[in-house]
Order: structure tokens, then C-alpha cells, then sequence
């Protein structure tokens, strides 16, 4: 009978761990990085991997988000993680389909997919958009060089033209800047190429000019300028206001002198970048998120210098698609929002 009872505790015991562990005992394997932890908006469980989506290695974007990477992880204890990109485009799909948590896109190409113009005519609009953060501003440098005598937009007529890698914020604004000069790609040869391919086909002499449309200043720019005579074609204020009546999301501004060893400052056009989050991270993560961003500036412009434009009184406002709650909860904290 004594043996009889033992068998029983014994099988009893067994079957109370095997129900343990079907019940969740057993620890679930990690989330992969760009997958939710558990959180949804509003609140939810704290999501620890982390992929930060930016642009080519040799763009602004890829820089910052290896120094946001890198603060994550040390300041916050995320597994972050940053993804070289074709920029913008690539970047609102990854977010889309939540293989990106944070993103930089371009505020172009961002309002195209909030209204499902351009590139997302065929997906359709991308309404579940937030914004963490307006960053500083990408100017249109269409680098050129000096021997090929193009000073104006409108001698890109005819020429061979990199336009941008596919898929990025950059090509995008290329046909916009174009069509506000009344050019489409039928009156040039267009060449879709990266930063660093573009500037690698100007040093060939595979090309004439180059779309760089990016922060101030760009590596590869320099890069050319040491070895040859760099022209940046300016766009004219006048122009630009024009552009504006289509395109809102244009402003004026202006390449400083010796940027590129140019003598004089150089009329542009430039759109602000912005900082894209998921939106069913939780409200206290994207906080935090925001936070720390902020709270770390210093090493962000240490990383790039196009972090110093970044200004928190104005990175909640003027934004084209809403604010992640997390991130208006910290900018009305710090009274940069009413």
C-alpha cells in the first residue's frame, strides 16, 4: 500500500511539471530583432531587440543610426542593431511590415505614403505612420564637376544623371526637383545609383552629375572634392518657391561657403528628415525612446554634424504625418509642445 501511494505522488509530480511547462514554465525563445516583444500601444511589455533602419554606409543616415545603436544599447540595455538601406522608400515599407522598429525616412517621401501618392500608389496609404522626431534638414546637392560646364538645372538636359539608388528618399526628390524645372527622365539619362556608386561613376567620368540629397556635409562629396574640381549646381530661391505650390514640404536654403571649397554660399532646396517609429511600440518605450535620444545629443553630433540642426523645441512640430504618443508625451514634458 506504502509503495502504491509513492507511485502515485511520483506520477502525480510528474504530471504537475509537464503541465508546468505546457502552461508557459518553460522560458519562450527571444523575439527577433524588428519583432514586437508583447507591446502594443498604449502600453504592453518593453521590446528589447531593436533594428534601427537608415540609409547607404556612406549617408548621414547609416552614421546616426550606428551612434543610436550604440546608446541604445548602453543607456537603455536594448539588443539595437543598425540596417544599411535603400533609405526612405525601403525604410516606411520595413517599418510597414515590422521588420524595422525605428526609421529616417525624408518628409517627401513620407507624405507620398501617408497619402498613397508616388511609390505607394499601388500599396496604398499608410495611415499607422508616426513620427519620434523632425531631425535636421537634406539639402539637394547635384554634384557636378567643373569641366562639364553645367550651371543650372537646365543644363542637366542631355546628360548622364545619377538619380539615386531605387527605392530611396533620394530618388524620389530628383524627379521632383526635375519636374519643377519642367525635365522628366526622358530628357536626360538617368542612372539609379548610391551615393557612393554615383560618386565613384563621376570620378570614372561614367556620368556628369549626381543627386545627393542628404545632410550637410556628405563623405562622399568631400571625398571627390579631394581629387577633383566640385561644382554644386545651385537651385534658385525663385525656383524653389515655385516647386513649393506642388511640393509644400520644400523650404530655401543655403550650401555654407567652403563647405565643398566653393567660395560662395549655394542656393538649394532642402526637406526635413524625420525620425519614424512603429506605432504599436508601447507609449512608455517610445518615451524612453525619445528620452534618451535627446538626453545623448552630444554623441549624436560628435557622430555627425548634421546632428547639430536637431532642436528639440521643433522636433515635435510642423510634422507631415502624427507623433507617436510616447514621443508627444516627452516633448510636452520638456515644454516644447503646448
Amino acid at each position: 500500500m506504502m509503495i502504491k501511494n509513492k507511485m502515485l505522488t511520483i506520477m502525480s509530480s510528474v504530471l504537475l511539471v509537464l503541465t508546468v511547462s505546457a502552461c508557459g514554465g518553460q522560458p519562450t525563445s527571444a523575439p527577433q530583432a524588428g519583432q514586437s516583444g508583447g507591446a502594443a500601444a498604449g502600453g504592453g511589455a518593453e521590446q528589447k531587440f531593436l533594428t534601427i533602419a537608415t540609409g547607404g554606409s556612406s549617408g548621414p543616415y547609416y552614421t546616426l543610426g550606428g551612434a543610436m545603436a550604440k546608446i541604445y544599447k548602453e543607456k537603455l540595455g536594448y539588443n539595437a542593431s543598425v540596417q544599411s538601406t535603400g533609405a526612405s522608400v525601403e525604410n516606411i515599407n520595413l517599418v510597414k511590415a515590422k521588420k524595422a522598429d525605428v526609421a529616417f525616412v525624408m518628409s517627401d517621401v513620407t507624405t507620398f505614403a501617408y497619402a498613397g501618392q508616388e511609390n505607394f500608389k499601388e500599396g496604398g496609404a499608410i495611415k499607422d505612420l508616426r513620427a519620434m522626431a523632425g531631425l535636421y534638414l537634406n539639402y539637394v546637392q547635384i554634384v557636378t564637376l567643373k569641366d562639364r560646364n553645367i550651371k543650372s538645372v537646365a543644363d542637366l538636359k542631355g546628360k548622364r544623371v545619377g538619380v539615386g539608388a531605387p527605392n530611396s528618399g533620394v530618388e524620389v526628390n530628383a524627379r521632383m526637383v526635375l519636374a519643377g524645372h519642367g525635365i522628366s527622365y526622358d530628357d536626360i539619362k538617368a542612372d539609379y545609383l548610391s551615393y557612393a556608386e554615383a560618386i565613384e561613376q563621376l570620378k570614372n567620368n561614367a556620368i556628369d552629375a549626381a543627386f545627393v540629397t542628404s545632410g550637410l556635409p556628405n563623405s562622399t562629396v568631400i571625398d571627390l572634392s579631394t581629387t577633383k574640381d566640385v561644382e554644386i549646381v545651385p537651385i534658385k530661391k525663385e525656383d524653389v518657391e515655385k516647386m513649393k505650390e506642388q511640393f509644400p514640404f520644400f523650404v530655401s536654403a543655403e550650401i555654407p561657403a567652403g563647405l565643398y571649397k566653393n567660395d560662395q554660399p549655394i542656393q538649394t532646396a532642402a526637406i526635413r528628415n524625420i525620425l519614424l517609429v512603429r506605432n504599436d511600440l508601447s507609449d512608455d518605450q517610445v518615451y524612453k525612446l525619445t528620452k534618451t535620444f535627446f538626453d545623448e545629443m552630444e554623441a549624436l553630433r560628435a557622430a555627425h554634424s548634421a546632428a547639430k540642426e536637431i532642436d528639440v523645441k521643433e522636433a515635435g512640430k510642423n510634422l507631415v504625418v502624427p507623433l507617436h504618443p510616447g514621443a508627444e508625451k516627452y516633448y510636452k514634458e520638456v515644454g516644447a509642445l503646448n
